[in-house]
């Protein structure tokens, strides 16, 4: 769980709209921009995770991930959970979809509120324009 103090968006929205645009999965990235964990933390563990960033690998960008929902024998390559086996299995592969961002327990929800409120919404708004450009196209060549 991310930390009380959530990072500030604006401070790093130039370089998480970088890190976006990079055809790779983001989640490691994204998880470095985000405060890392509170001292409230739920896991059971022994070391003291307060403002840890690094990866705990609970797997939960692996199993988001639709480019391995679609080729599942990519994830044979290695038994790792964690978002750097998600960036070797991936690699350019990536949809860019941030379904690995947006599942990570480390990242800040601020974070993960601008992806579904900036990023989604244009994605979405291109698909669309593809979507009715097909269409034409099909309507087209049915004439």
């Amino acid at each position: 769980m991310p930390g009380l103090q959530q990072v500030d968006i604006k401070r790093v929205e130039r370089i998480l709209n970088i890190v976006l645009d990079e055809v790779k999965p983001p989640v490691a990235r994204c998880r470095l921009l985000s405060s890392g964990f509170a001292p409230y933390h739920t896991f059971q563990v022994t070391e003291n995770l307060e403002g840890f960033k690094g990866c705990i690998g609970c797997g939960n960008c692996i199993d988001a991930c639709p480019v391995l929902a679609r080729e599942p024998r990519r994830r044979d390559k290695t038994p790792q959970r964690t978002s750097f086996a998600l960036e070797a299995l991936v690699a350019e592969d990536c949809d860019r979809c941030s379904n690995c961002v947006l599942v990570c327990p480390q990242v800040d929800t601020t974070i993960k509120h601008y992806i579904v409120n900036t990023r989604m919404v244009e994605g979405m708004a291109r698909l669309l324009k593809k979507v009715d450009s097909d269409e034409e196209i099909f309507y087209a060549m049915s004439q």
